[in-house]
């Protein structure tokens, strides 16, 4: 029994094996992979600052492979799976809009510095389009069982 439709398959698989493939990256990572990772999260949204760069990088790296596993499990309804993407891909591109150099100047165009953030609007895109789809489907009731 699926929770997803067939053509939800293609844009889940890949984001999915993306992602569980970060997290797993970031799993093992070394104290100066930490501080690189947390200071350029922190330089974006503040309220990382406190947080330890080696326990900021454990919770970012489960964070990515359960948000992977989700992609890839098509048990978890295509709503949630791409709800949970959506955001994901918001806080990435969060990153990309507000660290310096990333963009050319006065551009939402990325910068070379900026080209491996700026194609997480490919993330976004395809979290959108899960969750759009599912909520286009007429019903009454949103029903993120499996049916």
């Amino acid at each position: 029994m699926f929770c997803t439709h067939a053509y939800h398959l293609p844009p889940r698989i890949a984001a999915g094996v993306f992602i569980l493939n970060s997290g797993l990256s970031k799993a093992k990572a070394d104290r100066e992979t930490a501080v690189r990772v947390h200071g350029m999260a922190a330089g974006t949204y503040p309220a990382l600052r406190g947080k330890d760069p080696e326990e900021f990088v454990k919770m970012l790296s489960r964070t990515e492979m359960a948000l992977g596993a989700a992609l890839l499990v098509p048990l978890v309804p295509s709503l949630l799976a791409g709800a949970a993407l959506t955001a994901f891909a918001g806080g990435l591109l969060g990153m990309y809009l507000k660290t310096p150099g990333m963009r050319r100047e006065g551009s939402l165009r990325p910068s070379p510095n900026g080209l491996a953030l700026a194609k997480d609007v490919w993330l976004l895109g395809m979290g959108l389009g899960l969750v759009l789809d599912e909520l286009s489907e007429p019903r009454t009731i949103i029903d993120l069982r499996c049916s």
